[in-house]
């Protein structure tokens, strides 16, 4: 709309006012001169045009590093990182070459970005402030959220309960103008409200600045085309960073001195022990070269392991332990024709012995967890061990850093992790826990004890993925940030459980019997272990119509203010291996 008499002047125009999509030529963000704040906001629905929750604009902080956010309602839902010249750096993905140009105002100049031709947010680790302040989120991490180097859980108790909202603060305090700064490599810059940038400062520049504030806590360039350039400074927290496997940006984070002295001196203790290595090692070399060309090849030499049973008494172990030479000429010097597959300590490879004898030789990795207490105890057990399913061993090989076991038929032999039980124990705890992440019970993850009822909830999470037909690990829900156990219980508590169920399953599923699956699952996922159902109690559930217990809430549950009693698993008490039935707490 403009006046008769001035065509050049504009009244009014629809693009002061954008609904849900993008227009070439429409404008973003803050106009000072007609006091606008331009942001796109989503329909209340699909049929509804009316204003929705979600709302993507500018930052309007005049001073900062701009870059765009999601908004639901008035919280931040998600936001793209700040523009580094060629991409957001939330973004490394994006390709500058096919992206739209969108024209962003911030106060009374006009800055031309990149489009956003993607979907956002993609990922677990894209959902805003996850980690919480100095957090950093790491999708390939188990547990993604980690603190930053120097950087410890506010409060490791609700740390430990995968709830993160609470962040990380420093392990020792600043001390202003004696402080340093250690470079973070591959982030997604932190958020930029509280910021401050000047495009014609050199990073050199940027350094000194942010050293002369003691409330700026880190720096970066604020371009990174050609070799970088411009200075961007973070005051107080920083919010919403995570880390890319490639793409990322570098930020400067600021140190105390006495934590650059520490860096330093693992520096220069590291230098010195691989020059000593490297000594030794060169020594070692030509003392190993001179025997190997004077001795001769030693077979079948047996030697004998002892070790000690419960009761202090001693039992010797007569086996075969063959040379390193004998096992590298059967395995054509470990060939990889030869190799069979890959374990969890190690690679396994098949060879031929000189007398014809077939073989199968478990070669434990040099970046194995395994150390030589575990490999003796897999050696003992296997040796003392008769049954079809598990591998008949003919020796061992322990010389150097290598440890290795000979078997004939491979077959199950896995036991360096394994830990004998008595035949009236229900229960036991181990210093060393071993599994995946998403699958192991919370007693267990945390505290190291197992039980029957570890089992039964593993199964429970099995059940969930096979109704859902989505991972454990790596799920992710747009509306809220909790695991797959928690969606499960929230749809569970809204009364809305069959939305769970795989789209996949179609009209083939009995919507009974789908249900008594969600509630078994429930049943054997929650948090105390004596409330599971045993195993043997679980085929008798899902072979009967009888009426179910409600299930009570289940481990890694995020609930801030819950007022539930929680229970810890130092506390579990033995559970029986003979339960059959299960309290009926209501009528069919």
């Amino acid at each position: 709309m403009t006046k008769m008499e001035n065509q050049e002047s504009r009244l009014w125009e629809s693009f002061d006012y954008p609904s849900d999509t993008f227009l070439p030529g429409m404008k973003l963000g803050w106009d000072l001169r007609k006091g606008l704040n331009r942001c796109f906001t989503s329909w209340k629905n699909p049929d509804d045009p009316s204003p929705g929750d979600f709302t993507y604009g500018i930052a309007t902080e005049l001073h900062s590093y701009p870059e765009a956010f999601i908004w639901k309602g008035t919280k931040k839902f998600y936001r793209t990182g700040p523009w580094n010249g060629l991409r957001f750096s939330g973004s490394p993905d994006l390709n500058p070459q096919s992206a739209q140009p969108v024209n962003a105002l911030h106060g009374l100049k006009e800055r031309k970005f990149g489009g956003f031709i993607h979907r956002r947010p993609r990922d677990y680790c894209d959902t805003y402030g996850l980690c919480g302040a100095n957090g950093n989120c790491v999708l390939s991490g188990s547990p993604v959220c980690q603190c930053l180097k120097a950087f410890k859980p506010k409060s490791p108790k609700l740390w430990s309960l995968m709830d993160w909202s609470q962040g990380c603060i420093r392990n020792k305090p600043l001390s202003c103008h004696t402080d340093g700064f250690v470079k973070f490599v591959d982030l997604k810059l932190p958020d930029t409200t509280y910021s401050w940038m000047n495009k014609n400062m050199s990073l050199k520049e940027c350094r000194v600045k942010c050293l002369n504030n003691c409330s700026c806590m880190a720096y970066t360039n604020s371009d990174i085309r050609e070799g970088g350039s411009g200075c961007a400074i973070w005051f107080g927290d920083l919010m919403d960073i995570r880390n890319f496997p490639t793409g990322g940006q570098d930020l400067y984070i600021r140190m105390s001195a006495s934590e650059l002295e520490e860096k330093e001196g693992h520096k220069v203790k590291i230098a010195v022990t691989v020059a000593a290595v490297l000594a030794v090692v060169s020594g070692m070399l030509l003392v190993g070269f001179y025997i190997c060309r004077s001795r001769t090849k030693l077979k079948g030499i047996t030697q004998k392991l002892g070790h000690q049973n419960n009761e202090g008494q001693k039992e010797d172990l007569e086996l075969p332990f063959l040379d390193l030479s004998t096992i590298a000429d059967a395995t054509d010097n470990f060939a990889i024709n030869n190799k069979l597959g890959e374990g969890g300590f190690g690679p396994v490879y098949k060879g031929i012995l000189e007398d014809g004898q077939e073989i199968a030789v478990k070669r434990l990795s040099k970046s194995s967890r395994q150390g030589l207490n575990e490999f003796k105890n897999e050696v003992r057990l296997i040796a003392k061990l008769q049954h079809r399913n598990l591998v008949k061993l003919l020796g061992c090989c322990i010389q150097g850093e290598e440890k290795m076991l000979v078997g004939m038929n491979p077959k199950i032999s896995d036991f360096g992790m394994a830990k004998t039980f008595g035949g009236d124990q229900s229960e036991g705890n181990t210093n060393r826990v071993v599994g995946t992440y998403g699958y192991m019970a919370p007693e267990y993850a945390f505290d190291g004890l197992f039980s029957t009822k570890s089992d039964v909830f593993s199964f429970g999470i099995l059940l969930l993925e096979i109704i859902s037909g989505k991972k454990s690990r790596g799920f992710y829900h747009p509306n809220h940030s909790q695991n797959l156990i928690g969606h499960a219980w929230i749809l569970w508590n809204e009364g809305r459980p069959l939305e769970l169920t795989d789209d996949c399953l179609g009209q083939s599923r009995t919507l009974s019997e789908v249900l008594r699956c969600i509630h078994l699952s429930l049943l054997c996922v929650q948090q105390c272990p004596e409330d599971r159902p045993s195993m043997s109690s679980v085929v008798v559930i899902l072979g009967s119509d009888s009426a179910l217990p409600q299930p009570k809430q289940p481990g890694f549950f995020l609930e801030k203010h819950s007022n539930e009693a929680h229970c810890f698993s130092s506390k579990l008490e033995s559970s029986s291996t003979n339960e059959i039935t299960i309290t009926l707490l209501e009528a069919r």
